[in-house]
């Protein structure tokens, strides 16, 4: 490999080097883009594509749990949470379940392009439908990224992929969390993104957890930009039978993350997390 390839912006590129097999690549509407290092996606050129989102998630469920051996990924969508998680997790073994057949098309095109087949397995199918993950299949960190919004609460959008990416068509946060809790092993870590403005939406997500027997053990709120009020949150929680008793109703709220200071400049902070997921510090 020319040494001069492993630079972008004078930022020298980490992590593994796949050979993809050469007859792969973008078919038209498709586009292949850069994830982590030298992992790449497919994604439509006119559907859902991953954003800053997919990237948090990874980056705070690896944070969490940076020994996971077996990670779940529910509702994996094309596959940009678990690959960038599979980027840092080098050793750990992966199970994605997603609905839609034409996510599901792409996420095994990416798992071939970065070499992830050996240790990626892709099913598709409803979380929820007890034929998908079987009760004895047990995970030490489990990953979302749940659709936002109930259905008919905003417009859809035009294209089916960005439509149950938002809106909840198979599942809302309590199912994530309920199937979450399910699947976790002994001191497992469910790790999830989730609106949390309006407030109503946090509270959503505090109930799905007290419903599934989870507790959220930390938290972080996510502002867009410097000075505005943050509209997600990342949350990682453990089962609350798992904890001890003093623990079980405790929460650590940790300082905001910011993404963009008030001049548009992404702040220094989520340059660092950028860099630790294998992505090029730009700002």
């Amino acid at each position: 490999m020319d040494e001069s390839s492993r630079f972008f912006k004078g930022w020298a590129k980490p992590g593994p080097i796949p050979e993809p097999p050469g007859e792969l690549g973008p078919e038209p509407g498709e586009s292949l883009d850069a994830l982590s290092g030298y992992f790449r996606i497919f994604q439509l050129k006119a559907g859902h594509r991953y954003s800053t989102d997919d990237v948090l998630t990874a980056w705070y469920g690896t944070h969490c749990c940076p020994s996971a051996g077996r990670v779940l990924d529910l509702g994996s969508g094309i596959g940009s949470v678990g690959m960038l998680a599979a980027w840092r997790l080098r050793g750990a073994r992966f199970v994605t379940v997603e609905a839609q057949e034409e996510s599901v098309r792409l996420a095994r095109k990416s798992a071939r392009w970065n070499g992830l087949t050996e240790r990626y397995e892709i099913r598709q199918g409803d979380f929820r439908e007890p034929s998908v993950l079987g009760r004895d299949e047990k995970f030490d960190l489990v990953l979302g990224s749940p659709p936002y919004f109930p259905l008919g609460s905003g417009i859809l959008g035009n294209h089916p992929q960005k439509v149950a990416c938002r809106f909840e068509v198979r599942g809302s946060i309590q199912d994530y969390c309920e199937i979450a809790s399910r699947q976790l092993d002994w001191g497992g870590v469910f790790a999830c993104v989730f609106p949390v403005n309006p407030e109503e939406q946090a509270e959503r997500v505090r109930q799905g957890a007290r419903s599934a027997g989870l507790t959220i053990l930390r938290q972080r709120r996510i502002a867009l930009r410097e000075g505005e009020p943050p509209l997600l949150g990342l949350f990682a929680m453990m089962r609350a039978e798992h904890l001890p008793e003093d623990l079980r109703d405790h929460t650590w709220t940790e300082p905001e993350l910011v993404i963009r200071q008030a001049d548009g400049k992404v702040h220094p902070e989520y340059l660092t997390v950028k860099l630790s997921m294998g992505l090029p510090p730009t700002r």
